[in-house]
């Protein structure tokens, strides 16, 4: 003669012994999809991928010629540097390297000298 095992399934399927903080995993991981989906978005609407990217080298001047301007350098196999503007104007000798001229655009150009010239 066979033995029935009878199982009491109703206790876990009950609606009334629910656990009421089952969901919030799950609302964690869509939160936390949805911040690197955003933070992806950011990157991408700026289009600058480069900051994503461990080998390429990238330098960022943010708010140019302001009294709160930083230049942020990235460079592969070192930590990000930034540098603020300070009130200390450099100084000390050496050698005329070129002319930059800023263009009504706003694209700066560079013409580096001969050589044969000597400036003072």
């Amino acid at each position: 003669m066979r033995q029935r095992r009878y199982r009491r399934t109703g206790l876990l399927h009950d609606e009334e012994e629910r656990n009421p903080l089952e969901g919030v995993a799950n609302l964690f991981d869509t939160a936390m999809v949805f911040a690197v989906a955003l933070m992806l978005a950011l990157v991408m609407s700026y289009q600058m991928p480069e900051l994503l990217s461990p080998t390429e080298d990238i330098t960022i001047v943010k708010n140019p010629g302001q009294e709160d301007m930083k230049i942020i350098i990235k460079e592969q196999g070192k930590p990000i540097e930034v540098m603020n503007l300070t009130d200390q104007i450099g100084g000390g000798t050496g050698d005329v390297l070129g002319t930059a001229y800023k263009l009504a655009d706003g694209r700066v150009v560079y013409v580096p000298d001969d050589g044969n010239e000597t400036t003072t």
